[in-house]
């Protein structure tokens, strides 16, 4: 650790804390997190789900974990630093994200998993808190939770932040895989464009019900392992007729919502895969080059990156019968709803 000087601290949590630091060596910035439990041998740390995920995920949306040390028991795990994540750049922002934008934040976060699902693993904990952002790049952080595909169930740790947790994860199926990740995707695109959550339940039933109200209760014939699942649990799916997307979210174009749509489909089966998410017709005609948007991205004076927020000066230190996706009801919700009070960390790759 002599190698690197601390400047200062990023955020402290359950299971470690973050500081950033810059290499004494090259002057390169990186962000090190380090453990509260104490590792006493390399074989300990080694077995750790982030590590075995990180040393064989390489891909320019996927956080780099640059290196691992341990020092007196000790363990840091050594990250490339990154400026902010996605939630900072929502829950100040006073105004819509241009869907260009949203096309950018999605394109480089299916990307990440289109890779990570291809190699073998899903992350089972995808949310605003953990999509890094530094100049246009986005890239998905905090893999504690990450699993290999090929891993033998039953799954029974808890997984995923509720407000993004798939359906088949929340009847207590033991027996899920990487369409759990593409339906969180189909929650956080929509709160991209709301600047809220579209399923913001206050427990799992409440989720269930908060899921259905929007999507519309699933038949048994759309879901039939979702009725076995709910059959074991004693619970009955409530009836609900589907919500048009279109109505909640106005500011979407028919290509976004019809994206979603596909991402948010309650049998994992039948959800759209990151691959094939890639090729949706939302992102015809986009080419991930920054430098090349026409959309004021860039570094030069007369550009502004795609990620600024305007009217926030927050660092990543730091319905009254309207339509849900009125501004009003946005503005609103992001004072109490958007503050994720207890239920989710400011920051949570940094815990």
């Amino acid at each position: 650790m002599d190698r690197y000087k601390i400047l200062k601290t990023l955020g402290d949590g359950t299971y470690g804390s973050v500081v950033k630091a810059i290499s004494k060596q090259t002057n390169e910035e990186v962000a090190i997190k380090k453990m509260k439990k104490k590792f006493y041998s390399w074989e300990e740390c080694m077995a750790l789900r982030e590590i075995k995920s990180l040393r064989k995920l390489n891909h320019i949306n996927i956080v780099k974990l640059k290196e691992v040390i341990r020092v007196n028991d000790d363990l840091y795990f050594v990250f490339e630093y990154m400026e902010q994540n996605i939630y900072m750049l929502m829950k100040d922002r006073k105004e819509d994200f241009p869907e260009i934008q949203i096309k950018s934040i999605m394109y480089q976060t299916l990307q990440g998993l289109a890779y990570m699902h291809k190699h073998g693993f899903f992350h089972r904990d995808l949310k605003p808190e953990n999509l890094l952002v530094k100049g246009d790049a986005v890239k998905i952080a905090d893999f504690g939770l990450a699993r290999e595909i090929r891993s033998k169930p039953p799954f029974t740790d808890y997984v995923s932040t509720r407000w993004y947790r798939a359906p088949e994860i929340l009847l207590r199926s033991t027996n899920y895989n990487s369409p759990v990740d593409i339906f969180a995707c189909g929650a956080m695109m929509a709160e991209y464009y709301m600047l809220r959550p579209l399923f913001p339940g206050n427990n799992e039933t409440d989720q269930i019900y908060k899921t259905c109200a929007v999507l519309g209760s699933p038949t048994q014939a759309q879901w039939p392992d979702g009725y076995k699942l709910a059959s074991r649990m004693g619970f009955t799916f409530p009836k609900f007729v589907p919500t048009p997307l279109k109505q909640l979210i106005p500011n979407a174009s028919d290509e976004a919502i019809d994206l979603m749509m596909k991402m948010l489909t309650f049998d994992p089966q039948k959800r759209i895969t990151a691959a094939q998410a890639l090729k949706h017709p939302f992102f015809e005609g986009f080419t991930h080059n920054p430098a090349a948007l026409n959309t004021g991205l860039g570094n030069s004076a007369s550009n502004k990156n795609l990620f600024d927020n305007p009217g926030s000066t927050t660092n990543v230190l730091g319905s009254g019968g309207k339509l849900p996706g009125s501004r009003a009801m946005r503005i609103e919700s992001r004072k109490g709803i958007l503050s994720r009070k207890s239920s989710v960390n400011k920051n949570s790759f940094y815990k």
